[in-house]
């Protein structure tokens, strides 16, 4: 069987559900060039009948899509091989051409899951002055926004364990051009709306891309990688964010942020043909023979012996674990743990450090100078990445992301003693500012990686959603919490989420394991022994 056959289980069926989608899409352009002479606001502007069918067309087309994406497991078994894969001779197989291909392939969609979120903040300035809405109004977009990207990590991680690993990729691309209607949108609530969906897609898109990249590169090489991803792919699409911000919002409005999904959701759905599926989804589903074209392709001929028995995960074992159970055996102390990490450091995100420039201009400090000091930490904390990619790979993987949550919590423990000793001066804060964005972003950078290495290839996506959920949800409390006005004083809200961080890291070093260098079943197998 050629690698290629397992592309589209219904591709006719894809393909057009692709293109109602890009027509529905672009049904909105016309309108949005007619106001150009308005400087392009459209606040309060009837829809026209095109827009309407536009607007059918996109769910419809998301439908068929979706349909063409779903895999037909019963007629794919039949008179498909039993025997068992050998993955050993994969996880030892150099980096090659046809891995390199599938790296840069998930890095664009890495960049394109991280700025389509990251547009919020250059969108809601624009939308504060269209709609005639207030700043606490408009804050409901991000609100919004980061409860959809929480459902979704976990809606898109049970999908990845159904569907598999590239379907939900691609049905999230195409959930990405659809909600590029939100720059036609004439009304907040519409953006409301489109945002939540949008959400739902950027927050399923990371934990997958993350899942399907540590199935499929060999083992000395996953770990590095994995981090590499995160920390490069977070950079350049907030870069992109930025950048587009600048060029495209002087010429065309707010609106064109949002617009930017038909293009940059097309992207990915172009790079497809370089994102296989899982081979190891694929045996897990009785697909040996689909299984070993993708591992024939990416690794060469399987002629290899058999490893040493202690060194293989029986497939019976690995279809006998149920997600329950993963919760309340040997996986349940390091989920708590990794879930707990994940809303700390949401809440330190978009809690501690979103309000962090408000509370430095309370205490005297200009905008500019803020301004400036948050730059300057963030362009410390981007060789802290290249320290992080080099101890997880070098040294050991849970004990560098054991290491980063101890030292957010310390930079934390900083902006308490400061408040205690009444000393939080300028050096004080640019010192702890510096380490907490060094130390946090580093956390992040491990966390959803280290997710997809542990658990079970049944469970893996969903796992790996559910942690990526809980940093959302910890933004969502942290938003909450902002409103509440914890953050208005330093040292005890440094204080309530160093505590827990604390906690998470003892626990973490109790019941994490070293993934450096070692295959995904033995992984799983560590974690059974434990019972």
């Amino acid at each position: 069987m050629r690698a290629k056959e397992y592309l589209f289980h219904h591709p006719v069926a894809f393909w057009l559900g692709c293109l109602l989608i890009t027509l529905g899409v672009l049904s909105h352009i016309p309108m949005f060039i007619h106001a150009a002479h308005m400087n392009y606001q459209m606040a309060g502007m009837m829809m026209d009948s095109t827009m309407l069918i536009g607007m059918a067309l996109i769910p419809f087309g998301l439908a068929l899509a979706c349909y063409g994406l779903m895999p037909r497991l019963a007629t794919l078994r039949v008179n498909n091989s039993t025997e068992e894969i050998q993955f050993h001779v994969a996880d030892n197989s150099p980096l090659n051409a046809e891995h390199i291909k599938l790296v840069i392939a998930l890095l664009v969609a890495v960049i394109v899951d991280v700025m389509k979120p990251a547009t919020l903040g250059f969108v809601m300035p624009g939308m504060t002055d269209e709609y005639q809405i207030n700043s606490e109004t408009v804050g409901t977009l991000a609100l919004v926004a980061l409860t959809g990207t929480a459902i979704g990590s976990v809606l898109w991680g049970r999908m990845a364990d159904l569907l598999g690993r590239r379907a939900a990729i691609l049905l999230s691309a195409l959930m990405f051009i659809g909600t590029a209607i939100c720059g036609a949108m004439p009304s907040f609530q519409w953006n409301l709306i489109m945002c939540f969906l949008m959400g739902l897609s950027a927050g399923g898109l990371l934990p997958i891309t993350f899942t399907l990249m540590a199935e499929m590169v060999p083992a000395h090489h996953r770990g590095w990688l994995l981090v590499a991803l995160g920390g490069i792919g977070t950079s350049a699409g907030y870069l992109l964010a930025s950048g587009a911000a600048a060029l495209l919002e002087p010429l065309f409005s707010w609106r064109a942020l949002w617009l930017l999904g038909l293009p940059t959701g097309l992207i990915v759905i172009i790079f497809n043909k370089y994102i296989p599926e899982s081979p190891r989804f694929l045996a897990n589903m009785g697909l040996i023979n689909q299984a070993k074209a993708v591992l024939t392709k990416y690794n060469g001929e399987l002629d290899e012996p058999k490893p040493k028995k202690t060194l293989s995960v029986k497939s019976e074992e690995i279809e006998s674990s149920t997600l329950s159970q993963m919760m309340r055996g040997p996986y349940a102390l390091i989920t708590l743990a990794l879930i707990g990490t994940g809303v700390a450091w949401g809440v330190a995100n978009f809690g501690f450090l979103l309000w962090l420039p408000t509370n430095l201009r309370e205490m005297g400090m200009s905008a500019q100078a803020t301004n400036q000091l948050l730059a300057q930490s963030g362009l410390f904390a981007l060789p802290g990445i290249l320290m992080v990619v080099w101890l997880y790979h070098r040294w050991s993987s849970i004990k560098t992301l054991v290491l980063f949550v101890t030292l957010t919590a310390l930079s934390l423990s900083l902006f308490i003693i400061g408040d205690i000793l009444d000393q939080l001066n300028s050096t004080v804060i640019i010192t702890s500012t510096v380490l907490l964005l060094i130390s946090s972003s580093g956390v992040i950078a491990m966390l959803i990686p280290y997710a997809a290495e542990i658990y079970p290839v049944q469970h893996r996506g969903i796992g790996a959603g559910l942690i990526a959920a809980s940093s959302k949800f910890g933004g969502i409390v942290g938003a909450l919490l902002g409103v509440l006005g914890l953050f208005e004083q330093l040292g005890v809200s440094a204080f309530t989420i160093a505590v827990p961080l604390v906690l998470c890291a003892i626990v973490l070093t109790k019941n994490g394991i070293d993934t450096r260098g070692r295959r995904l079943e033995d992984i799983h197998l560590a974690f059974v022994n434990r019972t």
